[in-house]
């Protein structure tokens, strides 16, 4: 079956940086959309950024843009978020998702998701 392992997840200063890793199985990784998605206590889940299968199309959430950067390695099933210049209004529980074909990064963002992961807590302290 679909298993996402997340990890990368902790506490952290503002200003600081975390790298967040999903290693994925149970379908065909390079033929999926990978996002990740977040949620903050009492806040509905929202978009953070999602990679197409050939990393040649991504998208943000517009409050991360330049300080968040998602990449993937199809030979490893795994996918990232590399996470700079963390602030505290980025704490939230972060969740890696995909979209397999025929859907991709476009659709991911809209929130089309076929499956989730199980969460990793993200704290940034002021």
């Amino acid at each position: 079956q679909v298993q996402f392992v997340e990890s990368g997840g902790g506490l952290v200063q503002a200003g600081g940086s975390l790298r967040l890793s999903c290693a994925a199985s149970g379908f065909t990784f390079n033929a999926a959309a990978m996002g990740w998605f977040r949620q903050a206590p009492g806040k509905e889940r929202e978009f953070v950024a999602a990679i197409s299968w050939g990393s040649n199309t991504i998208f943000y959430t517009d409050s991360v843009k330049g300080r968040f950067t998602i990449s993937r390695d199809n030979d490893r099933n795994t996918a990232y978020l590399q996470m700079n210049s963390l602030r505290p209004e980025d704490t939230a529980v972060y969740y890696c998702a995909c979209a397999v074909r025929p859907l991709g990064a476009k659709e991911l963002r809209s929130g089309q998701v076929d499956h989730w992961g199980q969460g990793t807590q993200v704290t940034v302290s002021s």
